[in-house]
């Protein structure tokens, strides 16, 4: 099995975290006042940027703006499925001046972008999975998002809603493995919703609450690598046993903002040939 999984190819879109800070509280894991290691984090960061380069994907970066401490997160500026870019609106006011920079590096890069009337975060809660979009709600993206997602894209768009407030974004309590499977912790979900998830992905890999507030979950997954937290060992554990690579990658000065490998990582999906 371990030879059996083929990584694919991606392009991402990331920020450099030289305005970061923690000075204000949209979650529960930010109090204000705390302090941030701005180098640790460059460090960090750079380090998560290197090692998608080591293998093989493609990184793309847009410039950060003073005033916007929170703009490292890539992942919420938007989500593009087939070249067609769906804009943000976000939910605190603090964070929705993010979308301007975004949105200007798209067009120069030759894309329009939609945006949304909805309160919309981006892949933090719209994310593609193989024939449709697995869509969060609950804390920030509203099930109105979910539809005109689904207009806009013409793809199936499946809602999902999130119950525990550390688990604010769908990012943080799954991630796509492939084209055919998930990693998600269930507790994160409503029962509905936790049985649409069984329904749809029986041979999930289930996470532990140890590993999940680990940010294992933040992960990213070029369908054989997966780049995950260092914290979050079980899981790794489970990956691997699958046929999965994992690759830790410690974005721990994140964490104190929400944050980790895939908040600040946007993957730019092309048509596929």
């Amino acid at each position: 099995m371990p030879d059996s999984r083929v990584p694919r190819r991606r392009r991402y879109l990331v920020c450099e975290p030289r305005h970061f800070a923690v000075q204000y509280a949209i979650n529960p894991w930010m109090h204000p006042g705390e302090p941030v290691d701005v180098l640790r984090a460059l460090d960090q960061w750079q380090a998560l940027v290197d090692t998608y380069r080591a293998h093989g994907h493609t990184v793309d970066s847009v410039k950060p703006v003073p005033g916007l401490p929170d703009m490292v997160f890539a992942a919420n500026a938007a989500v593009v499925v087939d070249g067609r870019v769906f804009g943000s609106l976000f939910h605190a006011p603090e964070r929705r001046p993010e979308s301007v920079p975004y949105e200007a590096w798209f067009k120069t890069e030759g894309y329009e972008v939609y945006h949304p009337e909805s309160v919309c975060e981006g892949e933090g809660d719209l994310v593609p999975a193989g024939r449709w979009i697995l869509a969060g709600t609950g804390f920030r993206t509203t099930r109105q998002a979910h539809s005109e997602a689904q207009e806009y894209f013409g793809v199936p768009v499946i809602g999902l809603t999130l119950v525990d407030p550390y688990f604010y974004h769908l990012d943080t309590a799954l991630f796509v493995l492939d084209e055919e499977n998930v990693a998600y912790y269930p507790e994160a979900f409503s029962p509905g919703s936790r049985e649409v998830l069984a329904r749809l992905y029986p041979d999930a890999v289930l996470a532990t609450r140890e590993d999940a507030m680990a940010f294992g979950l933040n992960s990213v997954s070029d369908g054989r690598h997966v780049f995950i937290s260092p914290g979050a060992t079980g899981l790794a554990g489970q990956l691997a046993d699958r046929g999965y690579v994992p690759v830790p990658v410690d974005l721990s000065e994140f964490h104190k903002a929400g944050g980790g490998i895939k908040c600040c990582t946007q993957e730019i999906r092309e048509i596929r040939s």
